[in-house]
């Protein structure tokens, strides 16, 4: 399942930050690697995870490569999340009677 790629792929610090970086507009990956002690085959490799679970695409321009946030990762995961929608409110719900039963 892709979402298992994608949480995978944000589960890691680095690339969850990394991420954080491309959701505030599109750069390179001299750009991202600014204010992260990482290397450029640690930043390339990070790059390929997130490629690879479709959150992150890349557009070349000439040799230069920049890198943005695939709108299609992020509509997986609201469509994953949508699934549990209509499941939380009922649970919550119960929740909340079950603590209001347990207070003396």
């Amino acid at each position: 399942m892709i979402e298992t790629a994608i949480f995978k792929a944000l589960a890691d610090p680095t690339r969850c930050a990394i991420f954080e970086k491309l959701a505030a507009g599109g750069m390179n990956a001299s750009a991202l690697r600014q204010g992260m002690a990482i290397s450029q085959p640690a930043m390339s490799q990070h790059l390929s995870v997130l490629r690879n679970a479709k959150l992150v695409r890349e557009q070349r321009q000439g040799r230069f490569v920049n890198y943005e946030v695939d709108p299609e990762g992020l509509a997986l995961i609201a469509g994953w999340l949508a699934r549990y929608r209509a499941y939380w409110p009922e649970r919550i719900d119960a929740l909340k009677l079950l603590l209001k039963d347990m207070d003396p």
